[in-house]
């Protein structure tokens, strides 16, 4: 059987424009095992981290608006994935008291922030009964649902911020000493870092063996160990370099929190496949929509506000 010959070239095609199978060929090129256009992911993901990491230094105001925003557009696609399923979201409460519960976290602190929380599923509560709709009881527990998993968890991200002095310029603390608080939020955005970072490079490149093959098939153990490892030496070299603390504390974190953001990418893409979505949108070129993004924080926020409550004085 002769092999097929190939056919005319597009009547359209410019002279000396590549073919249409050399064009995908670059496609594919820029593109991961997890479909993603790496460069646009690298490019976004440096400029968020760049944004998180100026706000924390020169502006503490500046980080709990990017937070605040953040929480906004995630409560804003979940609530959107969730109503294209069928389940309708309250979407002025929800959103307002996502705007607060941050806000009130950094302002008030931990009581503050539990209180706007209780607030916000109080209104979503108040709002469907005055509405006498239909599926008012789901649309309650969805929109309660949207409250717990995305402000409420993005508020410890900015808690720690709470009882630290602002500075009187930029990046110009009182005494001219960043606040531990800070530099405890900066080792915490490295390790989520250093978590996505090493996960994916050992995974994309050794990955046999699926975590959880039902909910996520492209998660797997080597690149759960590879995370731990990356995350363990960027712990390591945090604790005792940037926070003048024992070796032990920057790996326990490391730890907690590369156990943390693996079950928050996981809830994610359980969430995701019961709704029948690969992306929560598509707002960042390469990374999907801030859910996508976020996942990771909202587990991991919480984690590392756990142990270094615990380790004050480590």
């Amino acid at each position: 059987m002769s092999e097929p010959q190939p056919g005319p070239p597009p009547r359209n095609a410019a002279p000396g424009a590549p073919a249409l199978g050399e064009r995908r060929s670059r496609k594919l090129a820029r593109t991961s095992r997890a479909g993603r256009d790496l460069p646009a992911a690298i490019v976004v993901g440096l400029a968020l981290l760049a944004a998180l990491l100026g706000g924390l230094f020169l502006w503490p105001l500046g980080f709990v608006l990017i937070a605040v925003s953040a929480a906004l557009l995630g409560a804003w696609e979940v609530s959107r994935a969730l109503e294209a399923h069928g389940t309708r979201i309250p979407v002025v409460p929800v959103m307002a008291a996502t705007a607060a519960i941050p806000v009130s976290a950094y302002f008030g602190g931990a009581e503050a922030q539990l209180f706007a929380l209780v607030a916000g599923c109080a209104a979503v509560l108040l709002w469907q009964s005055l509405e006498h709709t239909a599926g008012a009881a789901r649309s309650v527990f969805a929109g309660v649902f949207v409250l717990l998993w995305v402000p409420f968890l993005v508020g410890f991200a900015v808690l720690p911020l709470h009882d630290s002095p602002l500075p009187a310029g930029l990046g110009l603390w009182p005494g001219g000493t960043v606040p531990p608080a800070t530099l405890e939020l900066v080792l915490t955005l490295l390790l989520i870092v250093a978590n996505d970072t090493f996960g994916y490079i050992v995974g994309a490149s050794l990955g046999r063996h699926p975590m959880a093959p039902k909910i996520s098939p492209k998660k797997s153990w080597e690149g759960f160990a590879g995370s731990v490892a990356g995350a363990a030496a960027i712990g390591v070299l945090g604790a005792v370099f940037l926070l003048g603390r024992p070796w032990w504390v920057g790996a326990v974190l490391a730890v907690v929190m590369v156990a943390a953001a693996t079950a928050g990418d996981l809830v994610e893409s359980m969430v995701k496949r019961e709704l029948r979505i690969k992306d929560m949108s598509s707002i960042l070129p390469g990374h999907g929509g801030m859910m996508d993004r976020l996942d990771s924080i909202l587990f991991g926020a919480p984690a590392a506000y756990l142990v270094f409550s615990l380790l004050p004085g480590a």
